[in-house]
């Protein structure tokens, strides 16, 4: 077996499409395995736990291609060789195309069809500002999944798009679900009258699989990007986001979710949301602010699930007040591994007050 990095400078996919080539290729005869990642440092730094980083992949930018193969040296080979073919000019076939759907051959914001009302942006960063723009100009809301995205232009095309009454999802937007049309990562749920509003990823996900399993469902689900709700963003797409919603005969209720924002933005955003005309849950974990009247807080995502959909199955499972957490003898520090930081930070809201000082520390 061999171990093969190589470096395809600027040629960028976003994740999902690599991560669908790297599991057809892995497994096939002489094949161990297969990473397809953008050359960031947070990726890079993955690989090498993984020992799957050699030296000509440390060579890799964040806008370059790497590519990690274990294998046979034939099949290593083979496999890179289609890898780059796959992600040559129109890039690999879409998952779940069903036979005979018609090909869009879109290439660029230009030659999308007359009444397209949406585009979904996954380019290096550098050049998904001037994408964004294109879109907003073209009369498009969009779905941002690019990061790396300078914060100075998310302020002025955030403060574009609501001068358009257009909606920015991100940038660093991993998930929405529009009109049951699912963007970057989305769960599959049922749809129905609950709209979520989210500055976390993991955290919108996490409610409306709750929702579903409660028996309800979503109308749409919008990400705003993390930045969204920090001072310098002041909630421009949240708050356009609760607008759209508020508008929108499918939506019955709204769901607010986000890890602690910053507190001025809290209260435009929680004012905003009282004086809307549609009734609110505000999930912002670690804010102890007031909430105004005509909004109802949560302080967990499954709170926020059962505030929103009270009465339609029973709740998950959670600690009883009255539990304890003592500190072993042996141990310093509790550890826990979490697959997003809302859960991370969840976690730790929920466990600190249970835990001796110093116990926990959250990273």
């Amino acid at each position: 077996m061999v171990l093969i990095n190589a470096v395809r400078k600027d040629l960028y996919a976003d994740s999902v499409a690599l991560m669908r080539i790297a599991a057809t290729l892995t497994g096939e005869r002489g094949v161990e395995t297969v990473s397809l990642v953008m050359g960031t440092p947070a990726n890079k730094e993955v690989l090498s736990a993984s020992g799957l980083l050699t030296a000509d992949g440390t060579a890799a930018g964040p806008n370059d291609l790497l590519l990690a193969v274990r294998g046979t040296r034939e099949a290593a080979d083979t496999a890179l060789g289609r890898a780059v073919a796959a992600l040559r000019d129109s890039g690999p076939e879409p998952a779940g195309r069903a036979e005979g759907e018609e090909d869009l051959p879109v290439r660029s914001l230009a030659t999308a069809p007359p009444g397209t009302d949406l585009a979904v942006i996954s380019v290096p960063g550098a050049y998904a500002a001037a994408e964004t723009r294109k879109a907003l100009r073209a009369g498009m809301h969009a779905f941002v999944f690019s990061d790396h995205v300078d914060l100075a232009d998310e302020v002025a095309l955030k403060t574009e798009a609501a001068a358009r009454g257009l909606l920015v999802m991100g940038p660093d937007c991993g998930t929405a679900v529009v009109a049951g049309v699912p963007l970057g990562f989305a769960n599959a749920v049922r749809p129905g009258p609950v709209g979520l509003v989210g500055a976390s990823g993991t955290g919108l996900q996490q409610v409306a699989c709750l929702l579903h399993a409660r028996g309800s469902g979503v109308s749409h689900v919008l990400g705003t990007g993390s930045r969204d709700v920090s001072g310098e963003v002041g909630g421009l797409t949240m708050l356009a986001a609760l607008d759209a919603l508020a508008a929108d005969p499918a939506t019955e209720r709204i769901v607010l979710v986000s890890k602690p924002p910053d507190p001025e933005v809290a209260r435009r955003v929680l004012a905003h949301a009282a004086a809307c005309g549609t009734p609110v849950v505000a999930c912002f974990l670690g804010w102890e602010g007031p909430v105004p009247e005509g909004v109802v807080r949560a302080t967990t995502l499954a709170e926020a699930a059962e505030a929103a959909a009270p009465g339609n199955a029973p709740r998950p499972d959670t600690p009883h007040p009255d539990s304890r957490l003592s500190r072993p003898a042996a141990a310093p520090l509790l550890r826990a591994l979490y697959t997003g930081g809302t859960f991370a930070h969840e976690a730790h809201q929920l466990l600190a007050p249970r835990l001796a000082d110093g116990i926990l520390r959250q990273l």
